[in-house]
C-alpha cells in the first residue's frame, strides 16, 4: 500500500513538473509575465513603453523582473510619472536595465562571482552569486535579490527580483 502511494506520487510530481516546464518553456517572456498579476505594474510598464514586441521576439533574452511589490517600493509617483507618454525613453530606460542579451541560467553564474552584465540599457548591471542566492547591483546601494529563478521561456529566462534596478551608476564589478 505504501510503495503504491510512494508510486503514484512520484508519477503525480514528474507530471506537474512536465506540465510546468511544458506550460513556461514554449511561451515567450511576455506572455509568462502577462499571465502572472505579481507581474502586472511590469507588464503595464512594458506596454506604456512599446516593448512588448521586442521582449516576445526571438532573444534570447535574461529578463530580471520585479513583481508589483518592488514597483510599489519605488518613492510616491515614480511608477505613476513613469507611466506618462512624457516619460517614455526614460522608462524605456528603466525597463531595460532589467533585461541582458542571452539566457542566463542562475547555474551559470560561479558562486562568489561578482560579474558584469550589459543590459539592453545604457549601463552595466553587476550579477552577484553567494549562499544568500544571486543578486543584481545597480551602483545606487541598491541590491535586488532573485527570488525565483530560472523560469524558462521559448525566448529567454526570467529572474523574480524583489527590487527595481534603477540605471545611472554603473557599478565596478
Amino acid at each position: 500500500m505504501l510503495r503504491k502511494f510512494a508510486l503514484a506520487t512520484t508519477i503525480a510530481a514528474l507530471a506537474a513538473t512536465a506540465s510546468f516546464a511544458d506550460g513556461h518553456g514554449k511561451k515567450t517572456i511576455v506572455e509568462i509575465a502577462a499571465g502572472d498579476d505579481r507581474f502586472s505594474t511590469l507588464v503595464a510598464a512594458v506596454t506604456a513603453a512599446d516593448l512588448a514586441d521586442t521582449l516576445a521576439g526571438d532573444g534570447p533574452f535574461t529578463v530580471f523582473a520585479p513583481v508589483n511589490d518592488a514597483f510599489a517600493a519605488l518613492p510616491e509617483g515614480t511608477v505613476q510619472s513613469l507611466l506618462t507618454p512624457e516619460m517614455k525613453g526614460d522608462l524605456t530606460n528603466v525597463l531595460l536595465y532589467h533585461v541582458v542579451p542571452g539566457k542566463v541560467m542562475a547555474g551559470d553564474i560561479a558562486m562568489g562571482t561578482m560579474a558584469a552584465g550589459t543590459a539592453m540599457a545604457d549601463g552595466t548591471v553587476c550579477i552577484t552569486k553567494s549562499d544568500a542566492g544571486v543578486m543584481l547591483d545597480d551602483g545606487t546601494g541598491t541590491m535586488a535579490n532573485v527570488v525565483i529563478a530560472d523560469i524558462e521561456a521559448s525566448n529567454g529566462v526570467i529572474h523574480v527580483i524583489d527590487k527595481v534596478v534603477l540605471p545611472g551608476n554603473s557599478p565596478e564589478c
